[in-house]
């Protein structure tokens, strides 16, 4: 598939890196195709493309939306909501607050009656929502190798197709995928983050990921 990634920081970069061992094909978006780290990326990697967020959506039969979750909405309307149209939109944002860490514990600006990706379903009404990735650190993406066994990513979005693809790449990235149900479920889904991040604040850990046990 065409993939294209908006949102050209660590996580942006790893998931494109992913795509293209995948055998993808992969446009990086950025506000700044000439920063350095992204100049960089392309050259390390192999086939790798890069320009503007509209260009990225143009580009993608599938797009990745991967910026800081206080730019994803103005990200979104660069991109160009009619570029996103009829599209599977992997959205890996988090609702994180400009503000320190409270013993651990990051804010948000969403409260749990309204997540960043309805609010951004809402803005993009005609394009396939899929919370996924957002509930890990970038470099654990991609094949992460734990002695317990897979771990576990949940997603939710309202399209049954698009969250069966979004399942199809997560197998192909070493996870299991569990389907908490349509956009509601990111109000739940999207402080996984603030979990996930607790024992890196509170004690430098950031190598561990979450797994969903059943009987």
């Amino acid at each position: 598939m065409k993939i294209g990634i908006i949102g050209s920081g660590e996580v942006g970069q790893a998931l494109g890196a992913a795509f293209l061992k995948e055998g993808h094909a992969v446009l990086l978006g950025t506000r700044d195709p000439a920063k350095q780290a992204v100049v960089a990326w392309k050259s390390e990697n192999a086939g790798a493309k890069t320009g503007t967020f509209e260009e990225a959506a143009l580009f993608g039969e599938l797009i990745v939306l991967a910026t800081a979750g206080h730019a994803a909405e103005n990200a979104i309307g660069l991109a160009g909501i009619k570029n996103l149209a009829g599209k599977t939109v992997i959205d890996v944002t988090n609702p994180i607050a400009p503000a320190a860490p409270e013993k651990g514990v990051l804010k948000f600006t969403t409260d749990l009656n309204l997540s960043l990706m309805e609010k951004l379903q809402q803005q993009a009404p005609g394009a396939k929502f899929v919370k996924a990735f957002n509930s890990v650190g970038s470099s654990l993406m991609y094949k992460p190798s734990f002695t317990e066994g897979k771990p576990s990513m949940f997603i939710c979005g309202n399209d049954a197709a698009a969250k069966k693809q979004v399942t199809g790449i997560l197998t192909a990235f070493g996870w299991e995928t569990e389907d908490m149900g349509t956009a509601e479920a990111a109000r739940a889904i999207e402080p996984l983050c603030m979990l996930w991040c607790i024992p890196g604040f509170l004690r430098n850990e950031w190598t561990h990921a979450f797994k969903l046990l059943k009987k």
